[in-house]
């Protein structure tokens, strides 16, 4: 069949639908990552402008209904925003405690990435999630569920050092404490810049290994 040349007439039409496809593909995508990263701006504003779908369609520069052909409502984009951003918060840490070494290596890779500093846009964009998952339950559990996969790496992490230490150590407690630390800690830093925030996280990573280890 990948042969069948008996009908010329019959080629271009498989050729030419997948093209169409593509075409109109591509740029609904672009019009989606468009009203995406006007959403992200709204919501990472200063409230000014109120987070509507009509505000985002405007800020993306198509119409409503073109918003409501890509997302049925304000929270549909607000999940699209949330899982647009976990490659830069979420992926990096995984990829930190993925990539080879014991336990020290590791957690040197995540601390240098906890201890950068984190952008304003960002910063108020996560504010903005919290906000709105207050008072939608679609919201809050899309959020909870990104902050499941980002307390799992601390998890990850510990469990490095469970299979170096032996002894049944179980990691769980030991990774949500670290990622609970690590998120209070980044609320203080946005009050107080004046807070070690590399120190404190080493101390906090290697105070608890070491307690695991006393446990041990």
């Amino acid at each position: 069949m990948a042969t069948g040349t008996s009908d010329p007439r019959s080629l271009p039409v498989p050729a030419e639908r997948p093209a169409g496809r593509t075409r109109v593909s591509a740029k609904g995508e672009q019009t989606r990552a468009r009203l995406i990263a006007a959403a992200r701006t709204l919501l990472a504003g200063d409230g000014s402008v109120p987070f509507t779908t009509r505000n985002v369609a405007a800020a993306g520069g198509v119409t409503h209904g073109m918003c409501h052909y890509h997302f049925q409502d304000r929270t549909d984009l607000i999940l699209a925003v949330i899982e647009s951003i976990r490659p830069e918060w979420i992926s990096p840490l995984e990829r930190a405690v993925d990539a080879p070494g014991g336990f020290a290596e590791r957690a040197e890779r995540v601390i240098g990435l906890l201890t950068q500093p984190e952008g304003a846009d960002l910063s108020r964009l996560h504010s903005a999630l919290h906000w709105f998952a207050l008072n939608d339950e679609r919201v809050r559990a899309g959020l909870a569920e990104e902050y499941r996969r980002w307390r799992a790496c601390f998890v990850a992490l510990f469990q490095v050092l469970a299979d170096e230490r032996g002894g049944g150590l179980d990691p769980r407690p030991l990774g949500e404490a670290a990622a609970a630390a690590v998120d209070g800690l980044a609320a203080i830093e946005s009050l107080d810049p004046e807070v070690d925030g590399a120190a404190a996280v080493r101390a906090l990573m290697h105070g608890l290994a070491a307690t695991a280890g006393a446990g041990g």
